[in-house]
């Protein structure tokens, strides 16, 4: 794929850019090692200074880089602007709790037979971030606010479809007073990211994207020894039982499946409904779903943007008319709307079947499946059916469903009576094929830490 800024609404290529030679990536590179040195050595109070100060920085640039955003991947200006003021929050957030976060722990001493113990937790050097485009800013914030807190040392590969929020990542921590060198975006193609993840200066890796790129960078990375982080996407389940409020479940199910045009690893996904209120919560979520205003994301009243890519409209197409042909029924959408860019409707099909690639694969776009079933176990089955383990939903009023929901589901994170999002103040990852590791609170930050034991014995002059 070219690195270029191609508008979803037009399709049409506003810019391109050349990617680094190996000559200029290996400077880059060198560069951030030798910032590594230094970096690393700097106070607490100078970090948390670079850290509010960025988040200054992207306040008072924050329409500008939510225009971009929103130029090169589709996401509605206003769902752009929330994303920009989410990442000033991390910032400050990052500010605030990196020095207890990173603060030494006290050990027994005595415990261990020591004059004194304790823990600390030390910078383990370049990190490369390997981002996806659908939260463009986000994304890359939740990995280097944390890890610039920490004294690591950054280099992103974004995705090649958001080439300038990517070059706008390096000018924010340059203009914010970091030290230069201590966070680079590099242009590069996907096929130059082994070549990175190879080099010694590089210490360790985090990836949000697929599950075959998760598969590829962890198997370089294994074989290198370096920790990786992965996220590689859900199909996050929303059960709706019957003491559910099926209204507001409608609703929140409407934007939990077409938040930022139905691209997102934590949208909700598979709608599991007790059929003793399935018909109705159907005819609710349709008509909450056909509601939707789909237009230019600029517009303040459009709701759904288009999908970001053509690919990605053309893999949303093959899942829904392979359903369709297997005998799922379109209750809403099901159709590409006719005109220029990227466009796919809020979608909701039903009389899901096994043979369906749907039952299996994630939808990254606003396609909705709904299933029913007889019971709770009947649904807690089904929601664990799957490979991922990203996100989980349920709506109901039961304690004991609640509870047992919280203790049986297969996922990183359950949300009960709401929406899955992502906070500062909780770990953010999955488990099974969803991937590894933490991003985001204390968790997050010491993926990429050398937490060291540190035993000292007595003096023996003394």
């Amino acid at each position: 794929m070219a690195i270029a800024t191609i508008n979803p609404v037009t399709g049409e290529t506003l810019k391109t850019f050349d990617p680094l030679t190996e000559t200029e990536l290996d400077d880059r590179l060198r560069r951030a090692s030798q910032a590594f040195q230094s970096y690393r050595g700097t106070t607490l109070a100078d970090r948390v200074g670079w850290l509010r100060s960025a988040a200054d920085v992207l306040d008072a640039d924050a329409e500008h880089v939510a225009a971009l955003m929103t130029t090169e991947m589709g996401k509605t200006l206003a769902s752009a602007r929330a994303e920009v003021s989410k990442c000033a929050y991390a910032l400050r957030f990052f500010a605030s709790h990196g020095p207890s976060y990173l603060a030494d722990d006290a050990v027994d001493a005595g415990a261990v037979g020591a004059e004194q113990a304790y823990v600390v937790y030390q910078p383990v050097g370049v990190v490369l971030a390997v981002m996806p485009w659908n939260f463009p800013l986000w994304q890359a914030m939740r990995f280097a606010a944390p890890a610039l807190m920490a004294g690591n040392v950054g280099v992103l590969k974004h995705a090649s479809n958001v080439p300038q929020t990517a070059l706008y990542m390096e000018e924010l921590f340059g203009k914010a007073g970091f030290p230069a060198d201590v966070f680079q975006t590099l242009l590069i193609g996907s096929k130059q990211v082994e070549r990175v993840l190879r080099d010694k200066r590089v210490a360790a890796a985090t990836l949000t994207g697929s599950g075959p790129a998760g598969q590829s960078v962890a198997a370089i990375a294994g074989a290198e020894i370096k920790k990786t982080v992965l996220e590689l996407g859900g199909s996050d389940p929303f059960l709706v039982m019957p003491s559910a409020d099926l209204d507001k479940a409608a609703e929140v199910a409407t934007t939990a499946r077409c938040q930022n045009n139905g691209q997102s690893c934590i949208a909700a996904k598979r709608f599991i409904v007790h059929e003793s209120v399935a018909d109705e919560f159907e005819r609710l979520f349709a008509q909450k779903l056909a509601a939707l205003p789909i237009g230019d994301p600029m517009d303040g009243n459009t709701k759904v943007g288009p999908l970001a890519t053509e690919q990605g409209r053309e893999d949303v197409e093959a899942l829904v008319r392979d359903a369709v042909e297997k005998g799922a029924r379109v209750v809403v959408g099901g159709r590409r709307l006719d005109g220029p860019g990227w466009y796919y409707p809020p979608t909701l099909i039903t009389d899901i079947t096994t043979e369906m690639r749907i039952y299996g694969e994630e939808v990254f776009g606003p396609v909705a499946s709904l299933y029913r079933v007889p019971d709770f176990d009947a649904g807690m089955e089904l929601a664990n059916d799957t490979d991922f383990g990203l996100g989980s939903n349920i709506w109901t009023e039961d304690a004991t469903e609640r509870s047992r929901f919280v203790q049986e589901i297969q996922a990183g994170m359950a949300f009960v009576n709401g929406m899955t999002t992502s906070y500062p103040e909780m770990p953010f990852g999955g488990v099974k094929t969803s991937g590894y590791g933490r991003e985001l609170t204390v968790h997050g930050m010491r993926e990429f830490l050398n937490i060291k034991s540190v035993w000292i014995g007595a003096d023996s002059h003394s």
